[in-house]
């Protein structure tokens, strides 16, 4: 079956936050800026403001009547700004008003005086003046440190990898209302309607269960929305709370780029030894990733960083240490892939480095070091229903890898001005919250007497066609049609202490415990269908609304089955809670089994380079991935594209540029560049590898949210491999994302004044018979 839901949205009748009708008297809320990177905060006045029309409130830190604090793994976020600013539009007030207009109109007339003070926004420097989010954190697994000497080459180098814009369609935005009792409900567009339900009830001062959040859907969340949709939310439920009168607020484009976090760009050093039949021996890898004013997300972003930093390969000896640091930036957050590609980023340069250096394709070093069965990964859960192999032989014999590298030799031999480039990308992904606690979910499913069937979980919407597959799984389950299936809003009054919808992980946890419900409703239903018939219950089914005993139509019906378990007092409603099983890490020892399973697959891609501009197109994306038993073909197909093309323009387009000041100069779609229709491959071929999924995903379908935008990665070597086809001493560094900028530089170095090495930030180069620095 395909989405339930691109009718509703071609129609128009798809509801979103800023869609919900407005309630009378509702008050317009707008956010007051620090306009500082770093100061301490002196003054607030807003009495100017205060005297404008329509301006019925400026609310400040001295206004919340609970805990000025918002933040999740660590408590270093305030909801306003009180005693210093950490970062270029960090929220200082709240005005209130009875138009948008009279809102925004005042922001320009309340007066913040801030003393600076000095600003930090590179995250070697926060490093070395001690200035990190949390401590350091390591993984290690065998014994680098001895294993040099038993490798025939060495080399090492610096990978760095920018941050990434969410562009979510729909803003961050939170509407309030006041409720009877002194408490709030939020319609909020977030990933994680717990966490904001938990960090207002803390702000307001009151207990959880007197702060309602509903969600109906998202306008796209991509990590955005799962911790950062919390102080515009708490932000509204205290204009609610203090004016008691509903508040409504919903940031334009450009304050929403200016105010929040983005993807971790990190810096990294790596190191890889290799011996003389190119199996890696030995990694180290230390990266430094760039936080921002506040923890947020960062440590878990971190912990997930050092969990991918091998990806798909086996290597017996590996140290990967991760600093979080702070600086003076909006607190970086959740991305799709959350950490985990900046991870995988860093090892692909250090194979790539070694293969340029020792004049091998990158493919052949990357085959001989796939994973396979029982191999251990750094954090020592061991690789179980490993298809790293059976993914990269299967992209490779049917699309003919050995074919197109000749055919890229060959267009290269005989084009002077235009290159082709070729790259292969694995890749390995672990699915659940790393976080064991947080694997769990519950469902709460009614049948109603004439057999519609209403399902309320954690999940929330936002594209990804998760309402879908709970859809699905409910109407399998029962042995119904879809169509008699709701789907209701995400609520935490119906659904508590949910985790966010994140990690890729919310199909199979709010599936799973539907799954579990519905089995329950199912097992009482058929009970009493064998009570009735006179009939062994184990004989008894539901198939196409239809009861069948022993394989043959009985007596009865989903409906009247239902109407005569109404009758005779049978409960008609189940709620079921799944936690994932035999999930366990120990925090201390950087060990255990965090994972329920793992997702492979592989990518070709294939670009051509305009050597004389620098411009290029992704001419293919080649791919066979490890779907499981997919539940939805149509879905995941869609996933698999879509996170395709949004990691090539993480890797390729998407440049995120602050000054020394803190100041976002890519501030606005005329300067951040995402693909469009021209930058997505001509061909994105998705082949679904012949795997039979595993037992701990939802009817063996394995997750498909974060993995894919993986394979984008291969997009920034494929370029590499053009450039360096056209110009072999371009001395180009691995710095993404491969801009047509940089892409030009590297094809002509000669056309600067200074060294190519000044513009791609690397090491000189040097060069030994055992080891070199790329």
């Amino acid at each position: 079956m395909n989405h339930l839901d691109p009718f509703r949205h071609v129609r128009g009748e798809s509801q979103y936050l800023d869609d919900v009708p407005v309630q009378h008297g509702t008050l317009y809320a707008a956010v007051v800026e620090s306009p500082v990177a770093h100061g301490k905060l002196l003054t607030v006045d807003a009495t100017a403001a205060l005297a404008l029309p329509g301006v019925v409130h400026v609310l400040t830190a001295q206004d919340i009547p609970g805990k000025n604090q918002i933040g999740g793994i660590v408590p270093d976020e305030p909801l306003l700004a009180e005693g210093h600013v950490h970062f270029r539009g960090q929220p200082v007030a709240l005005v209130l008003a009875e138009s948008e207009h009279a809102a925004h109109a005042a922001l320009a007339h309340v007066r913040v005086e801030v003393s600076p003070l000095p600003i930090i926004t590179d995250p070697r420097v926060a490093a070395a003046q001690g200035e990190l989010l949390v401590p350091p954190r390591t993984f290690r697994i065998g014994d680098p440190g001895e294993a040099w000497a038993g490798c025939a080459h060495v080399f090492e180098g610096v990978a760095e990898s920018g941050g990434q814009e969410h562009l979510y369609i729909e803003t961050q935005g939170a509407y309030a209302f006041p409720t009877e009792m002194g408490g709030v409900r939020i319609i909020s567009s977030t990933q994680g309607p717990t966490a904001v339900q938990r960090h207002t009830a803390h702000v307001l001062g009151l207990g959880m269960h007197q702060v309602e959040v509903d969600v109906t859907r998202l306008g796209g969340g991509f990590g955005g929305k799962e911790d950062q949709a919390t102080p515009w939310g708490a932000l509204a439920a205290l204009g609610a709370f203090v004016a008691r009168r509903p508040v409504k607020l919903v940031l334009d484009r450009m304050a929403d780029m200016r105010m929040t976090g983005k993807r971790h760009p990190y810096s990294s050093d790596f190191k890889i030894g290799l011996d003389a039949d190119l199996k890696i021996v030995a990694y180290e890898v230390t990266f430094y990733q760039n936080g921002g004013a506040a923890a947020d997300l960062s440590p878990a972003v971190m912990e997930r960083t050092l969990f991918h930093s091998t990806n798909t390969y086996f290597i017996p000896n590996v140290t990967a240490t991760a600093y979080s640091c702070r600086t003076n930036l909006p607190p970086n957050t959740a991305f799709r892939g959350f950490g985990g590609p900046q991870g995988m980023f860093v090892i692909e340069s250090a194979i790539a480095c070694a293969a340029e250096r020792l004049g091998v394709p990158a493919a052949e070093i990357q085959r001989r070091n796939l994973l396979r069965e029982g191999d251990l990964f750094p954090y020592r859960q061991p690789a179980e229903g490993c298809h790293a192999e059976q993914a990269w032989d299967t992209a490779a014999g049917l699309f003919d890898l050995p074919a197109r590298r000749r055919e890229v030799d060959e267009f290269n031999r005989t084009h002077r001005w235009q290159k082709q480039g070729l790259a292969v990308m694995p890749i390995c992904f672990g699915i659940s919250f790393t976080k064991t606690a947080m694997n769990q979910a519950r469902a709460l499913v009614h049948i109603y007497t004439d057999g519609s069937v209403g399902v309320s979980t954690g999940a929330v919407e936002m594209g990804q066609g998760v309402n879908t597959k709970i859809a699905q799984v409910a109407a399998r389950t029962l042995g119904i049609s879809v169509n008699r299936i709701k789907v209701e809003s995400t609520n935490t009054t119906r659904v508590a202490n949910t985790s966010p919808s994140a990690a890729s992980a919310t199909a199979d946890l709010n599936g799973k415990a539907t799954e579990l419900a519905c089995l329950a409703l199912r097992e009482r239903l058929l009970r009493l269908a064998s009570t009735e018939l006179s009939m062994n219950y184990e004989g008894l089914h539901i198939e196409n609304e239809q009861v069948l005993a022993a394989g043959k139509p009985a007596d009865t019906t989903w409906e009247k089955l239902v109407s005569a378990a109404y009758w005779q007092r049978v409960n008609l409603s189940e709620n079921a809670h799944y936690a994932t099983p035999d999930l366990h890490f120990d925090a201390t020892t950087n060990q255990g089994y965090p994972f329920a399973y793992h997702v492979y697959g592989t990518a070709l891609t294939t670009v051509q380079v305009d050597c004389r501009r620098g411009t290029y197109e992704v001419q293919a994306v080649q791919i066979a991935h490890d779907f499981g038993q997919s539940l939805n073909p149509a879905v995941d197909r869609g996933q698999i594209e879509g996170g395709a093309v949004q990691g090539i323009g993480w890797m390729t387009l998407e440049e995120l540029v602050y000054n020394e000041e803190g100041r976002l100069l890519s501030n606005s779609l005329n300067a951040y560049k995402i693909p469009d229709l021209y930058s997505a491959p001509r061909v994105l071929d998705v082949h679904f590898l012949d795997t039979p999924g595993h037992s701990r995903a939802v009817m063996r379908s394995k997750a498909v949210g974060e993995p894919p935008l993986m394979y984008g990665i291969g997009a920034y070597f494929a370029l590499r491999d053009a450039v360096r086809a056209f110009n072999p001493d371009s001395g180009i560094s691995f710095s993404a994302p491969m801009t047509p900028e940089k892409v030009l530089v590297n094809l002509h170095p000669s056309f600067l004044n200074t060294p190519p090495t000044a513009w791609n930030s690397s090491a000189p180069l040097t060069s030994a018979t055992t080891s070199a620095a790329c």
